[in-house]
């Protein structure tokens, strides 16, 4: 797929960019350069490729998801100045 120069000039109007000519022709080849990329990426049979989180074989070494503190709410809430039904009681901010 290749852009056209309106093209170009539409998404620089859009964007907000001034472009002058040079630099609209100069964008106009990359992003037909680019959009050209893509076209070949799809175009890769990729059936059969299971999805991968990176491009290594790396795994994270996880801790168990145990308990490691004791509850302390009740000692903390204790000198907080106001609390209702577990939880803490601010002023209104914004009306």
């Amino acid at each position: 797929m290749s852009l056209s120069i309106a093209d170009v000039e539409k998404v620089a109007r859009l964007a907000r960019l001034a472009m002058t000519e040079q630099e609209i022709q100069t964008a106009q080849m990359q992003l037909s350069n680019i959009f050209g990329l893509i076209a070949e990426m799809q175009a890769v049979d990729t059936s059969g490729i299971e999805p991968m989180s990176h491009s290594q074989d790396l795994s994270q070494r996880l801790r168990i998801d145990t308990v490691s503190e004791t509850n302390q709410r009740e000692a903390f809430q204790a000198i907080a100045p106001q609390t209702e039904a577990g939880l803490y009681l601010v002023p209104q901010v914004i009306e």
